[in-house]
């Protein structure tokens, strides 16, 4: 074969050059494909969504399961120019509806599972409605669809680029729309060179495992980006800890797309579980979307090897790329400008600060970047020129590492000190007893905000004063006094995201209002 670099590479021309090339090799439905047969599912959708009046340009929402469906879908809209939407299923009604009306969506995808997505649509702007799994009452059943509509590729090829839309831990929803890719979506995907040579993933061999949601940003990213260099996929549909242990080990995994959660379930596992597994075929698990706690990356390190890499940015632009072997000499780094972005840590008025000074975290790609759907104001406000900034504070070192702190919005200041709080539940997430934390400011007469932490504790485990006490010790051993929290409490759950991500604003806004409460009585 030479030079696997030297082929011709994305899901069109892997389907026209190797048909028979395994796409996916396990999925919760039993379905497998080949690289022909996903092409011709994608061609034949096309086919049928122009029929029925859908084209380049028109925006299509979907709410679809990890499985085999979920692949196609994207496919056909990306061939077509149609902007696609990818609902997450685990939005409440009222989150869905708001990304419905925002999106204005000339049709919506739902699965037969996702029923209250379904009644969402009722009333709403979809003239086009298709069921996926089973029949939905107002929607045409996907194989009616389908049905009779060629597997050849259509004409008019063009790229269709995904509005991305934010999973409301904000409040309203943020579209992210990116400007239209020129050219036909088959040389442009020959562009996933790039891709698989940044993450070192082997052309036309491997297998990509698919274990977080698939309607998420990062692992769509990962899985298609996986797809388009000729990885086959193994995909789970609902994550468990030792099922994906067994899946690496039975299809010989080699590259995959995880969140810190992941991690930490995976670590959870009793040692004789987990050393019943081998994972020695590993060669890139890649992370993103929340922040990973020092302690468990170094586990995962430990137990995995040197295969874990880390990805910092948003939907808005990737921004670096921490290497295992550079994280490993700078710990805690989220890595290096990629090719085309540059870092830059800006003050509150807009100086860009020396390598070492805390700030603000700016991004200035080369290309062409994004806008908020319909909000120009909103986008105004994370631009300093060409720069934009996705909230975070951190600093740069002598080498260009990023360095990230925390969110600049979830900074807690106390008696005029800052305090980020990604520090400090680390420092609670190290505790063997503490499964998860979440640090946040509470209001505070005398100090402005009170450093307040809620934490899960592992199962089974007593919630005492006594362990109130221990953990706020065990922050103290290893943070300055001023950091660690006044208060602790205990709940079984707290309130995440499928990627991981804390709906802390939900905590701040529940105990902010408890403090009024207080202050008014």
């Amino acid at each position: 074969m030479g030079n696997p670099y030297s082929q011709r590479l994305g899901v069109w021309w892997i389907a026209h050059d190797h048909p028979d090339l395994p796409a996916v090799v396990a999925s919760p439905s039993g379905t497998t494909l080949t690289f022909g047969e996903l092409a011709g599912r994608a061609h034949q959708l096309v086919h049928a969504l122009r029929a029925q009046g859908i084209g380049a340009g028109d925006i299509v929402a979907y709410a679809l399961p990890n499985d085999v469906d979920i692949l196609w879908w994207p496919l056909a809209f990306q061939e077509m120019g149609v902007r696609s939407v990818a609902l997450n299923p685990a939005l409440t009604a009222i989150e869905v509806g708001e990304i419905l009306e925002a999106a204005d969506a000339k049709a919506l995808v739902v699965h037969v599972g996702f029923t209250e997505i379904a009644k969402v649509a009722d009333g709403g702007p979809a003239k086009l409605r298709v069921s996926v799994g089973g029949a939905i009452d107002g929607f045409v059943p996907y194989e009616q669809l389908v049905d009779g509509q060629p597997t050849t590729p259509p004409d008019d090829r063009s790229f269709g680029v995904p509005i991305s839309y934010s999973s409301g831990t904000t409040g309203r929803p943020k579209g992210i729309e990116r400007p239209p890719v020129p050219g036909d979506p088959w040389d442009v995907a020959d562009g996933m060179k790039v891709f698989g040579q940044a993450f070192r993933m082997t052309p036309l061999a491997g297998v990509h495992l698919a274990s977080a949601g698939m309607h998420h940003g990062g692992c769509q990213s990962f899985y298609q980006g996986a797809l388009n260099v000729g990885q086959a996929l193994a995909i789970m549909g609902k994550f468990d800890a030792e099922g994906a242990l067994a899946m690496i080990q039975e299809h010989r995994v080699t590259t995959a797309y995880m969140v810190p959660t992941q991690f930490v379930r995976l670590l959870r596992l009793p040692e004789d579980v987990r050393q019943r597994y081998d994972t020695s075929s590993l060669e890139v698990v890649v992370h993103s979307a929340a922040p990973c706690p020092l302690e468990v990356k170094k586990q995962m390190m430990a137990w995995w090897g040197p295969v874990i890499w880390e990805t910092y940015g948003g939907m808005e632009g990737a921004a670096a790329i921490a290497k295992p072997h550079r994280w490993l000499e700078k710990p805690g780094t989220v890595g290096r400008a990629v090719r085309g972005m540059r870092i830059k840590i800006l003050d509150d008025e807009g100086n860009e600060l020396a390598p070492g000074e805390v700030g603000h975290v700016y991004l200035e790609s080369s290309q062409p970047t994004f806008t908020y759907r319909n909000d120009p104001e909103l986008t105004r406000s994370v631009y300093k020129g060409k720069a934009f900034t996705l909230g975070d504070v951190g600093y740069l070192d002598e080498d260009g590492y990023l360095f990230l702190l925390d969110r600049a919005k979830d900074m807690i200041i106390s008696g005029g000190v800052n305090i980020y709080p990604a520090e400090v539940e680390g420092a609670l997430t190290s505790h063997p007893l503490v499964a998860d934390a979440a640090v946040f400011g509470v209001p505070d007469p005398e100090w402005g905000e009170s450093v307040t932490a809620v934490v899960q504790l592992v199962a089974g485990t007593e919630e005492t004063d006594e362990l109130r006490a221990e953990l706020i010790e065990h922050c103290r051993a290893r943070l300055a006094r001023f950091k660690c929290p006044r208060t602790i409490d205990f709940r079984a759950e707290l309130p995440r995201t499928e990627a991981g991500k804390l709906y802390k604003r939900l905590l701040r806004d529940e105990y902010a209002q408890a403090a009024a409460g207080r202050d008014a009585g």
